[in-house]
């Protein structure tokens, strides 16, 4: 093992040794060979935590865990830690610092659920098969679809991150073709317009081998897109997955301003599992997370959009548009439910809306002003 600068650091009830290459809590991690620990993705790694329990509490089964692309392998040592029921644990990195950083880990929480892999993940994930998978990638999860939507068994979820998103958001479109088949929109909706085009992409793949995709919990930030979504076999699930596999027009995207005349295909169905949100949100009581609070916050808002319209309109780009002042998000809330519409918050930004009220309405409501 490297001789490097080695911190302990502790994350839910797990201590752990990692290199602290990155100072800043905020923004994406560098690659520069040793392996990575950042502290922004706590809140990813306790919703690992969340997910992954509430597989064991609905799998009457033995649960095999992998965790593909582990680096430090905090996420995956941190399951054997924190989860409980019957499971087991797979942590696997081809890299060598991260392989012994991984088993320095284990040995010191004691843990005897765990097997450590130093492998290329396709070939690991062709040789075995796994109830969850997690794919944790610098850049683009994609290469990686094939083979986990054969592993994964019926029913078990595959969870990947993709923080390749200029690609996704329309910044380098060429790039988004070439890896995903799929033209991007940039523009204000940019970032949930990528996270449908990989759970598109993902789509794709599983129906290939005539299994269909159910997103149980996705999410999209600056800095990445996260997906969590359970895979049904049979030619039914996949039939009824690819009616929700579509291109669109730019123009069907509110506030689009893209000269593109075509988006996708991409993913036009549900992006959260409202029941399996509510469920998961009840199993952070009972966990010790140091991001709790900022938790609670977020999967309130992701049930809230659950049932939501694909796309959103945001508060600022309505005001340049429409050139008016824009009005309080409680006057648009208050008016399109008194019209009928569904309207709801939406996680991609916190000037964001979901609404099924045509464009008409929606600038009836946004220019009409409150009587004091």
């Amino acid at each position: 093992m490297s001789n490097g600068p080695v911190d302990l650091i502790k994350e839910g009830t797990t201590e752990l040794f990692v290199y602290k290459n990155k100072a800043s809590v905020k923004g994406p991690s560098l690659k520069d060979g040793m392996p990575f620990y950042n502290p922004a993705m706590e809140l990813n790694r306790d919703i690992s935590i969340l997910v992954n329990q509430w597989i064991l509490n609905t799998s009457a089964k033995h649960v095999h865990i992998l965790d593909g692309l582990a680096a430090s392998g905090i996420r995956g040592v941190r399951l054997a830690h924190e989860l409980s029921g019957d499971f087991e644990v797979s942590i696997n990195d081809w890299n060598e610092e991260s392989f012994a950083l991984i088993q320095q880990n284990i040995q010191k929480n004691q843990l005897k659920n765990v097997s450590v892999f130093q492998r290329d993940l396709n070939n690991l994930l062709l040789e075995r098969r796994y109830h969850s998978i997690d794919i944790d990638p610098f850049g683009s999860p994609v290469y990686f679809f094939d083979a986990a939507v054969k592993s994964v068994y019926n029913k078990g979820v595959i969870a990947c991150s993709a923080t390749d998103t200029a690609a996704l958001c329309g910044v380098f479109p060429q790039v988004c073709f070439r890896r995903y088949a799929a033209w991007p929109l940039h523009g204000p909706a940019m970032h949930e317009t990528g996270l449908r085009i990989l759970l598109g992409c993902l789509c794709r793949e599983a129906a290939r081998y005539d299994r269909g995709i159910e997103p149980v919990l996705c999410y999209t930030t600056d800095h990445y897109v996260r997906l969590y979504i359970q895979v049904h076999n049979g030619k039914a699930a996949a039939n009824t997955s690819m009616a929700q596999y579509a291109i669109i027009h730019a123009k069907e995207v509110p506030l689009s301003q893209e000269n593109a005349s075509m988006v996708g295909p991409l993913w036009l169905g549900k992006i959260q599992k409202k029941t399996a949100i509510q469920e998961i949100r009840t199993l952070a009581s009972s966990k010790q997370l140091n991001t709790k609070p900022l938790l609670w916050k977020f999967l309130d808002l992701l049930e809230e959009e659950a049932d939501a319209p694909p796309f959103f309109y945001t508060i600022n780009d309505l005001s340049s548009l429409l050139k008016v002042s824009p009005p309080t998000m409680e006057h648009i809330f208050e008016h399109l439910k008194q019209k009928g519409y569904i309207v709801t918050r939406t996680h991609c930004s916190p000037t964001g809306f979901k609404t099924n009220a045509p464009f008409d309405i929606v600038t009836e409501v946004f220019k009409s002003q409150r009587i004091s």
